[in-house]
């Protein structure tokens, strides 16, 4: 696939998320490598992109260079952003009730805390990522694990060859007491992403290094 062929692929792609206003966002494309330039008003708006752009087939790789512009009229304070992100938190029935902490300087939330499943650090960064005034979001949230199973190999790959979109014989699985390195190509972002994410949701594991090339 050209250069070209790529860019209009993530060009087109942009357009049709639903979610994301693509008007002021700039595609660049080099051997897979795929620069999203431009602003958008909101971080939940620059996190769209580049998830439409790892859909693409083709993308090996993307910097994310889009910036947030917010209108004066909708300038919100520190203190009123983490004031929602606190409420966010609390009304999430998923998240242990006293466990997360949020520092907010500029927009930028910091997330900190211990939770026991990697579900619930990622569902309390997505839901933060929604409230307007947001520019970016730093997860220190960290997995405090209730188990730590002799099987997580096994469990990972049991969960891979579960999965009709993946390949489980070309990943390489190594364990440590660091946590899981995942090793190997596979073909696509998608793909790259469901394994992962069967990385993650065996109990016990703390940490993933993802190695995978797509």
């Amino acid at each position: 696939m050209s250069d070209s062929d790529l860019r209009q692929l993530i060009i087109d792609e942009l357009e049709f998320e639903p979610s994301l206003d693509a008007s002021n966002i700039g595609v660049a494309a080099k051997d897979g490598i795929v620069t999203l330039s431009g602003h958008v008003t909101s971080y939940a708006e620059k996190m769209a992109a580049e998830r439409a752009a790892r859909r693409v087939k083709g993308v090996h790789a993307i910097a994310q260079e889009i910036e947030i512009r917010y209108s004066t009229d909708k300038k919100i304070n520190d203190d009123e952003i983490a004031r929602r992100c606190v409420n966010i938190i609390t009304w999430d029935t998923t998240l242990p009730e006293g466990k997360l902490t949020v520092k907010v300087e500029r927009g930028w939330v910091t997330l900190s805390g211990e939770v026991p499943w990697h579900f619930q650090r990622v569902a309390a960064e997505s839901g933060v990522r929604k409230i307007s005034g947001v520019t970016g979001i730093t997860n220190l949230i960290t997995i405090k694990a209730r188990v730590q199973p002799n099987d997580v190999k096994q469990k990972i790959q049991d969960a891979l060859k579960r999965s009709a979109e993946v390949e489980a014989n070309a990943i390489r699985i190594t364990v440590t007491d660091s946590g899981v390195r995942l090793e190997g190509k596979v073909n696509d972002w998608r793909e790259r992403e469901i394994v992962e994410k069967a990385a993650w949701s065996v109990p016990g594991v703390m940490a993933v290094d993802d190695r995978l090339t797509v």
